[in-house]
């Protein structure tokens, strides 16, 4: 067990470091996958440790390169990166079988993550869950101007709505993220999914949540819209919907387990 002012470090060969805290206990555990530009200190994050504490599940949570703890600068980041080093904690990491839960973009890295790994993945839960964002949120609403910045100077800043300092966006960061594009064709993914999605959000409209459930191939999805909602989900009663999806989903993955043992 971790303690939050000093978390532990995943050493790779010629990549960044990756600092990330985990808890020991039962599976299948969960693994939470954070959003752009936040952290693995942010409110839900603490919540599902302060949840998986209080039932004895395992917990891991992460920085990606250029975030948080982590090694790296931002600017260099890419989406593919960033799936890399999810998949790094849960092959170095996690132990088991888990429940990835993605946050924004968290989501995108949490279905590129599963379709890489699905042998130790027993389900999923996204909250505001942003596949492709690079391309439909950024690319598509950038104007004339934007776009020849971008292609001139390779980079342009963004303002962020939460208060907090602008955001680099690049030419790499856009045109790589066309290579994990999702949205285009179905998801090859058979797990229980819960999708968190606020219908005051912002920054990712809520039809994409139904966008996903179409394009997985699961039968085992469920789209929980929150009507008053906003992107961040951070409210108590949102943390309490987000555990309470993470106990679903965990109950639901043991049940299929134990049908499919027994056939």
């Amino acid at each position: 067990m971790n303690d939050l002012a000093t978390p532990s470090l995943l050493h790779r060969a010629g990549r960044e470091t990756i600092a990330y805290r985990a808890l020991e206990g039962a599976g299948p555990g969960v693994m939470f996958l954070g959003g752009f530009m936040s952290d693995m200190t942010g409110t839900k994050a603490s919540a599902l440790d302060a949840h998986c504490r209080s039932t004895g599940r395992a917990f891991v949570r992460f920085d990606y390169s250029g975030h948080g703890e982590s090694g790296g600068a931002f600017r260099d980041g890419t989406i593919g990166a960033w799936r890399d080093d999810a998949l790094a904690v849960l092959d170095q990491v996690a132990a088991g079988p888990q429940i990835l839960v993605g946050s924004s973009m968290g989501g995108w890295i949490m279905l590129l993550a599963a379709l890489a790994r699905p042998e130790r993945v027993a389900g999923l839960v996204g909250v505001a869950a942003a596949p492709d964002f690079t391309e439909d949120l950024i690319w598509s609403t950038l104007d004339d101007e934007a776009r020849r910045t971008l292609a001139e100077a390779g980079e342009i800043v963004m303002p962020c709505d939460y208060g907090e300092d602008p955001y680099p966006i690049n030419t790499g960061l856009i045109e790589e993220g066309r290579d994990h594009l999702l949205l285009r064709a179905p998801i090859a993914l058979d797990r229980p999914i819960h999708l968190l999605q606020g219908m005051r959000d912002e920054d990712v409209p809520w039809r994409t949540a139904l966008q996903i459930a179409e394009r997985v191939t699961s039968e085992r999805v469920a789209v929980e819209l929150v009507k008053d909602g906003d992107h961040r989900l951070s409210r108590d009663e949102d943390l309490a919907r987000l555990c309470a999806a993470v106990d679903t989903v965990a109950g639901v993955a043991s049940n299929h387990g134990e049908r499919a043992a027994g056939r």
